[in-house]
Parts: structure tokens; C-alpha cells; sequence
């Protein structure tokens, strides 16, 4: 079908045909008749195939199902209601606790802020006012008895 493009020549192979061997079939041998008491074993049901081999086997009863007269207690569109009003419910008290959160977390900030501006405020109000001996003044020691006395470099 598609050309060899090969230069050889093409090469011839042996094809095997399997043939299907017919399989005889079985001879049935009818089943021994067991004497059972009524009641405790369902009957059994034999069926001749087209072919001639018997199928033996329990014969089953199929339950008729009887459908639901009464409709339920409740409607559906009552349960999609209370269901749907729950949801709205607890989305509100979700929204209720995000508000709150966020409420609390910018008490939080602001706290937070106030403190930063307390404590460097008294830091820059301890260095503006502060004495430092490194400026001059007058020291009085009572105990040691020393006086140091103002002193300017110029």
C-alpha cells in the first residue's frame, strides 16, 4: 500500500490460519430428585436453552414497591426557606464579628500610637529640660562638702 523506499527486495512471510476447534457439547445428566421438607428452600426453576443444555436454579420473588402516598410533613420551599434564612444568619454574624475585630484592632493601633508619642515626648522633654553636668551649673554635695562653681570656656 505505501511505497518500500527501501532497494531491498520486500520480503515474503509466512501466514499462519487458526482455525476454531469446535468444542462438543456437554452431555447433561439430570439432577438426582433430594426429597426436601416444604417451606425451607425456594423452589427451583429449570430452563431448556434453544441448544438443548438446562439451566437449574432458585426462582426469585421480585418485591413490588409501593410508592409513597403521604407527601412529606414539611415542603420543600419550607426547608429552602429556613435553610436560606439560617445562611443569612450566620453570614450576618460573620459580618458582625469582622466589624468587631476590625473595630478592636484599631483601638489597638491607636493605642498603640498614643503610647509611641507619651514616650518620646517625655524623652525630648527629658533632654530639653533635663541637667546635664556637662553644661555648667552649681552642684552641691552636703555630705562630701563640694561646691562646683559655673564655668565658661570663651
Amino acid at each position: 500500500m505505501y511505497p518500500d523506499h527501501t532497494h531491498h527486495p520486500p520480503v515474503q512471510r509466512a501466514v499462519e490460519v487458526h482455525q476454531p476447534t469446535p468444542v462438543p457439547p456437554a452431555v447433561a445428566a439430570p439432577a438426582p430428585v433430594v426429597p426436601v421438607q416444604a417451606g425451607s428452600v425456594p423452589a427451583v426453576a429449570s430452563v431448556v436453552l434453544p441448544d438443548g443444555r438446562i439451566v437449574t436454579g432458585y426462582a426469585i420473588d421480585h418485591t413490588q414497591h409501593t410508592p409513597a402516598a403521604t407527601p412529606p410533613a414539611v415542603s420543600r420551599t419550607a426547608v429552602n426557606v429556613a435553610l436560606g434564612g439560617v445562611g443569612f444568619l450566620a453570614v450576618c454574624g460573620g459580618l458582625l464579628l469582622l466589624t468587631s475585630f476590625i473595630a478592636a484592632l484599631t483601638a489597638f493601633i491607636t493605642q498603640l500610637i498614643t503610647l509611641a508619642a507619651v514616650v518620646f515626648g517625655g524623652w525630648i522633654a527629658v533632654q530639653v529640660l533635663g541637667s546635664d553636668s556637662r553644661r555648667g551649673g552649681t552642684t552641691v554635695n552636703i555630705r562630701k562638702a563640694v561646691i562646683k562653681r559655673n564655668h565658661f570656656h570663651g
